[in-house]
């Protein structure tokens, strides 16, 4: 395969995860999905481009003088609506399944409910005050943009990894049909999203990087003990925990 083809490719791959991760209509014809799997590795690039735009806005309030924890709940708000809440959403969904249901089968039929329940309120309601509370705090301290670009990489080059390491806990599904990485794939993601995290919050990025590997493993330990392995809703609670876990470590050594 020639550079140019590879350059071809690697836009493809990108395109395939923002229309995966992302509700914005892209440019540039019908996608093919027979890449879904190897283009995992675009996943932080996606997070680049997410904590870019939601930061972007956030900085732009700071400047106009707004208060941070205002500048920071529009940068919140415009990472939720650019994402179609789809991680929020699978927060919740994973929620509900895994603390409602009494067995494997009820947890997953509970989880493709359209419904949501009260663990998937409480959770939805969590995630929104810890994580606006962290930007609100970095805002503070002249990191707003920095930290969004860190955090939205960093949680989403996590989503390939339990996708290679766990099997589909169910055989239809978001998470099964993009099919499963190969660790080459997944760990590429991890390395990108880690440097990415590192250039640009610097060597606070370590503390941000040991977070999200923890809240990641045991997000996985949980879904694998009570489901059997791994569900779009899953990766979607993925992406939070590990967010919202990057988030506050940073501001754990900041101060």
């Amino acid at each position: 395969m020639s550079g140019s083809d590879k350059r071809l490719v690697a836009v493809d791959d990108i395109r395939l995860a923002l229309a995966l991760l992302c509700r914005v209509p892209l440019p540039g014809g019908a996608l093919s999905t027979d890449r879904s799997a190897y283009a995992v590795w675009a996943y932080p690039v996606v997070g680049l481009l997410i904590g870019g735009i939601a930061g972007g806005i956030g900085a732009l309030a700071l400047a106009l003088g707004l208060p941070a924890a205002l500048s920071a709940g529009m940068a919140l708000a415009v990472q939720i609506v650019v994402t179609g809440a789809l991680h929020e959403d699978g927060l919740a969904d994973t929620a509900d399944g895994l603390w409602g249901g009494w067995d494997r089968a009820r947890r997953l039929e509970i989880m493709r409910d359209s419904r949501i329940g009260t663990y998937g309120v409480i959770a939805l309601i969590l995630s929104i005050i810890l994580r606006w509370s962290a930007l609100t705090i970095l805002a503070e301290a002249a990191l707003l943009w920095q930290s969004m670009l860190a955090a939205a990489a960093l949680s989403r080059s996590a989503m390939p990894l339990l996708m290679a390491g766990l099997g589909n806990a169910r055989q239809d599904g978001l998470s099964h049909q993009v099919g499963r990485p190969s660790w080459r794939s997944a760990g590429f993601a991890a390395a990108l999203g880690a440097g990415i995290c590192l250039f640009a919050i610097g060597s606070w990025g370590l503390v941000m990087i040991a977070a999200a590997s923890v809240a990641a493993l045991g997000t996985a330990r949980i879904a694998q003990s009570k489901i059997g392995g791994q569900t779009g809703d899953v990766l979607g609670a993925t992406q939070q925990l590990v967010e919202m876990s990057a988030l506050i470590a940073l501001i754990a050594v900041l101060n």
